[in-house]
């Protein structure tokens, strides 16, 4: 079937897979930090975490599946009573402590069904911080229920000395109501792309486009994480050279935003189709580390880049593509 002009959604080819296969990693006994950095490990992570180094991860970022079923291509998460999400939640949150060091950060997330129980894990072995709720625009509306249009991600560290680079994330904004003092514009700027103004990050994200099928970034996983989301994050919570770890990787999205941010980083992922994807993202951020939402230094409010911009693809494809969305 032949996809739409416009689709950009990533896709393996038998070529491709061949050659990336061979670049899955595996562990099956204790490792060194330099012999997974940088890499994709196949495998569940309750089989691996005990392989894994102490005190060698500055930044965790952990996107579990929530409490509900799920199908993730050939494994399928089932909805458990509260109760018992708790407890399977702690059943590895409790191993991951063992590979932080003492000023880690550590951001786990939910939705509504989950959050209860990630307070509950996270308060028991680490300093809860405060709550991000990001709006999730995607997906139809409810009939007898209010649109599930959110997600939650809980800011933890391991001590109350830890890393946060606040001016690194501040957000431009478009100013609606544009102040002037003596004729000058007062704490906004003004330039040939309109009037703007940096804000401080909270923890209300609204800023956030979901992947989908005209983004460059968007594969076929069906609860993938923005780049822009994972950049925040990264850049917040860690330094460049930092240790970045995830795992529950999906189609890679940490790592890829870490290495186009200059963060070391290792992924662990069960699924081996979601291997290959994440292995392709890394090999196009080779040449291209672009961000959408993001640009020079900064975070752009959603859809606030009227411009049409020129993206580079990746090389297989040998093309370029005109996106008319926020980078």
């Amino acid at each position: 079937m032949e996809r739409a002009p416009r689709n950009r959604t990533l896709e393996i080819t038998e070529n491709y897979r061949e050659r990336l296969l061979r670049r899955i990693t595996t562990v099956t006994k204790d490792v060194k930090i330099e012999e997974i950095e940088n890499t994709v490990i196949k495998g569940d992570i309750f089989d691996i975490i005990g392989f894994l180094p102490a005190k060698s991860v500055d930044l965790l970022f952990v996107d579990p599946p929530y409490n509900l079923t799920k199908t993730f291509n050939n494994n399928t998460f089932k909805k458990q009573a509260i109760n018992e999400y708790t407890d399977w939640l702690e059943s590895w949150i409790s191993k991951m402590v063992r590979l932080l060091k003492p000023d880690s950060t550590i951001y786990i997330c939910g939705d509504w069904r989950s959050s209860a129980s990630i307070h509950l894990v996270a308060e028991k072995y680490f300093v809860v911080q405060n709550r991000i709720t990001f709006e999730r625009e995607k997906g139809r509306g409810a009939d007898s229920n209010w649109k599930n249009n959110s997600e939650d991600i809980w800011f933890c560290t391991m001590s109350n000395n830890y890393t946060f680079n606040v001016d690194k994330v501040k957000l431009k904004r478009k100013v609606l109501a544009p102040y002037r003092e003596n004729g000058k514009p007062k704490d906004w700027e003004e330039n040939s792309e309109g009037s703007f103004r940096l804000t401080y990050p909270s923890n209300i994200w609204n800023d956030i486009t979901i992947p989908f099928w005209s983004m460059p970034e968007n594969t076929p996983h069906p609860t993938q994480k923005p780049e822009k989301l994972l950049a925040k994050i990264i850049l917040a919570s860690s330094n460049p050279d930092s240790m970045v770890f995830d795992p529950f990787a999906g189609v890679g999205t940490t790592g890829v935003v870490a290495k186009k941010l200059c963060r070391r980083f290792a992924m662990v992922e069960i699924e081996e189709e979601y291997c290959l994807y994440a292995l392709k993202r890394l090999e196009i951020a080779e040449h291209d580390n672009s961000i959408q939402g993001y640009r020079d230094g900064l975070f752009w409010e959603r859809n606030s880049l009227n411009e049409k911009t020129l993206i580079k693809r990746n090389p297989e494809e040998n093309e370029l593509f005109t996106d008319f969305f926020e980078r």
